[in-house]
């Protein structure tokens, strides 16, 4: 994991939404990052400081003159010691402060004190935040590189709706795995497809299969952290979109092969993870055929196009890399897979090992032999996965 070993400030100032921090502290600690809490003395109003210490396992600073750090330079000694500085939630005077370089307390001091990236996530009214002057403090703050996270739209406390409220603390916590992750396709136009097809047989019924999208998702995930420009092309599934992904909805093989053979001159990378059905009902009934004494109506099947194969054959084609789900034979029937549709990658797995499930087990095929990955969370695999393609592309 990316943030295992990191060392976070988190900065909290005072707002109602300073209780989704006490979540982030969570979230961050649990996969290894060690996290160093300062707070406003307005922040204090809203969650203490015993709070943080004992989600972080760290003395909580609040005071600028606080005399446990030598010489009393906190403010010096918590950025030096940090790999960036996270401030959820960033309250509107906070904003303005930072933008105009003031430090009338510890966390705005170390904040102009630092060495190391910053990142804010926005809390407060959503007039607070349409006020010009927050928009010149945050177009400030975002032009001298301070990551900016949110807000987002929605309830308020105050009872009103609009933007202005804080971003979840997953969505922190997945920010800061993105920040955190190397750039290896930095620059890269990524199109890739994930989940099953659906293929109508009538109005209600049709030809699927039991794909989940998950290790799709994942991948897209991956790319897109990986700094790529990421556009998936996705059947029908159960999943949110991944964050910073322009995702594509389609139902059946011709709608994906429409959407895919649209966008396929203008990427750098062609994914194919969609498990997408090889046939279709030749003639699809607008209406629920019944049920009568003749016993089941004929369906006539016709073959659906081969879309990774046609986007490998394309004239300049993108760097192609496909999947291949089996149920034995594994490494000689995807070894087949890539000489036929002339890809240099695929990633081949048992469809025992992680069909519609969290987990997996991949093994990568090229043109430099089998490369066999450990079991593990799909996330992981995609992000080995796209690591691999990034050091094929380096080659080239």
């Amino acid at each position: 994991m990316e943030l295992h070993g990191k060392r976070i400030v988190l900065g909290v100032t005072g707002g109602i939404a300073a209780y989704k921090a006490a979540e982030l502290v969570r979230l961050l600690v649990k996969v290894g990052a060690e996290v160093q809490v300062a707070m406003t003395e307005a922040a204090t109003h809203f969650v203490t400081t015993t709070t943080f210490q004992a989600l972080s396992g760290r003395p909580v600073f609040v005071d600028q003159w606080d005399d446990r750090r030598a010489k009393g330079m906190a403010h010096i000694d918590l950025s030096r010691q940090a790999d960036c500085i996270v401030v959820a939630p960033a309250s509107a005077d906070f904003l303005a402060r930072i933008a105009h370089g003031l430090a009338d307390d510890l966390l705005a001091t170390l904040v102009l004190a630092r060495d190391c990236p910053l990142l804010v996530a926005p809390a407060m009214n959503r007039q607070m935040w349409e006020n010009p002057a927050t928009r010149r403090n945050v177009a400030t703050l975002a032009g001298d590189g301070v990551a900016i996270l949110g807000p987002a739209c929605g309830e308020q406390a105050c009872g009103e709706v609009g933007e202005g409220r804080m971003v979840e603390a997953e969505e922190i916590f997945q920010a800061l795995v993105a920040f955190f992750t190397p750039k290896v396709l930095a620059g890269r136009r990524v199109l890739l497809t994930a989940g099953p097809t659906f293929e109508a047989i009538d109005a209600v019924r049709g030809i699927t299969n039991l794909s989940s999208g998950r290790m799709g998702y994942a991948v897209a995930q991956a790319a897109q952290r990986a700094g790529a420009a990421v556009t998936l092309v996705s059947g029908p599934v159960e999943l949110a979109s991944p964050a910073g992904v322009e995702r594509i909805a389609v139902r059946s093989a011709l709608d994906m092969h429409r959407e895919v053979m649209a966008r396929a001159a203008g990427c750098d990378i062609f994914i194919g993870v969609a498990a997408v059905a090889d046939y279709r009902p030749a003639a699809p009934a607008g209406y629920k055929l019944k049920k009568d004494a003749g016993g089941a109506p004929p369906v006539e099947l016709l073959e659906n196009p081969d879309i990774l194969a046609e986007v490998a054959a394309l004239t300049n084609p993108p760097f192609c890399v496909g999947f291949a789900a089996e149920s034995g034979n594994l490494e000689e029937y995807a070894r087949k897979k890539r000489e036929k549709k002339k890809i240099p990658l695929i990633a081949a797995n048992l469809i025992q090992d992680g069909f519609g499930g969290d987990d997996n087990r991949l093994v990568l095929l090229d043109d430099a032999g089998v490369h066999p990955l450990a079991p593990g969370p799909k996330a992981l695999l995609a992000r080995q996965l796209v690591e691999h393609i990034a050091q094929l592309l380096e080659k080239r």
